[in-house]
């Protein structure tokens, strides 16, 4: 998705620079009509064509809208209490918070544990970590495998550490942050549910 916001921007700077010292087209009229110019800003503005057959929304609004949707419905769980084994609404472990949060926005398949949940979805660097993008930690009894998952609230982009939401086994469903010893020293990775 990077990758093609950046590929716009240079083919908008590319095209926008040969409009600007005329050279649209070696065979081009030196006069354009106003009829030409409309098409010419028209196929400009439209770079549908960069992406047809994708299946990729390329609509970012919507994105910034579904992600404020989940962390709004993750939002009002805080306080929910911390039950083994639980998937909703009244009580939440681990990854049956984040598969309810999700679940409730018609993400039915990013998996059941937090296992789960970090083997099926796309896996992401963390400088490149997005809200909405899920979290995962060792806990005291998983080893070094994975333990525990939350979801991110925000990033700092600068020194990456984030705010997530989660179903802490000890105060139930609240907000914690990548600083705190237990988290920073547990941090395994980040996933994006596709």
């Amino acid at each position: 998705m990077t990758r093609r916001i950046i590929l716009c921007a240079l083919l908008a700077v590319f095209v926008t620079g040969n409009i600007a010292s005329g050279k649209v087209r070696k065979n081009a009229k030196k006069k354009a009509t106003p009829t030409a110019v409309v098409e010419q800003e028209r196929e400009i503005d439209n770079y549908d064509f960069l992406y047809e057959g994708t299946g990729d929304d390329l609509n970012l609004d919507y994105d910034a809208m579904a992600i404020n949707s989940l962390l709004d419905e993750a939002m009002s769980h805080i306080g929910a209490r911390y039950r083994s084994g639980s998937k909703g609404p009244s009580a939440f472990d681990c990854s049956g918070f984040t598969s309810y949060v999700f679940r409730q926005l018609g993400v039915t398949n990013i998996g059941a544990s937090s296992r789960d949940q970090y083997a099926r979805n796309l896996p992401v660097s963390r400088s490149e970590m997005q809200r909405g993008d899920l979290v995962f930690f060792t806990s005291p009894s998983s080893g070094r495998g994975v333990g525990h998952v939350g979801i991110v609230v925000d990033v700092d982009p600068i020194t990456h550490t984030f705010n997530f939401i989660h179903a802490s086994s000890s105060e139930g469903v609240k907000i914690s942050n990548s600083n705190e010893g237990f988290y920073a020293r547990r941090f395994i990775g980040v996933r994006r549910v596709q």
